[in-house]
């Protein structure tokens, strides 16, 4: 049985988050405006951005950033070496935005590169020990973070939104050409 409280249940526009108010700004400009997209994409980039002003407390413990730790994790949960085009992929990100970040993992020593011995024009990544003692140490703790981020939902909500947003994923890499796996 689902109550009026239920927010799983409740009607829209009933929310009391900074989309709502916005929703409700567009509802009185334009009054038969449909705004469920808004409703949802809104919510979904305002958690995003919330989140990445979390800054993520255990990975600046590490000195470093999310992206940073991107190109780490990349390197580290494929175990192989990777080009940078191929951790740009990895990491949805630029290869202007991975060769900067590579240059700032080398100096701090995380990070080797060696030319490809059958294209010179090619080079490859792998982590140092320390690089790789880095993400290990620091993975427990940024999931640990994460978790206490989420402690709000009860775990059954966490797992259907899992589901929901794995779906909407698929979808839009589907259509937008992001990878598929």
């Amino acid at each position: 049985m689902t109550t009026a409280n239920d927010p799983a249940e409740a009607p829209a526009g009933s929310h009391h988050d900074s989309v709502a108010a916005v929703v409700r700004q567009w509802r009185s400009v334009h009054p038969g405006i449909d705004t469920a997209p808004m409703e949802l994409i809104g919510r979904v980039n305002r958690c995003a951005a919330l989140l990445q002003q979390a800054e993520d407390a255990p990975l600046r413990r590490g000195g470093l950033s999310r992206a940073e730790f991107d190109v780490l994790g990349a390197l580290r949960r494929t175990g192989d070496e990777l080009t940078p085009g191929e951790l740009a992929r990895e990491t949805y990100s630029s290869g202007a935005a991975v060769t900067k970040r590579l240059r700032r993992l080398q100096e701090r020593g995380l990070v080797e590169r060696r030319t490809d011995p059958h294209d010179r024009r090619v080079s490859r990544l792998t982590l140092t020990e320390a690089g790789t003692a880095l993400v290990d140490d620091l993975l427990p703790d940024q999931l640990a973070f994460e978790s206490t981020v989420l402690g709000g939902l009860p775990q059954d909500e966490r797992e259907r939104l899992v589901g929901l947003l794995g779906t909407l994923l698929g979808q839009l890499e589907g259509r937008l050409g992001g990878p598929r796996y």
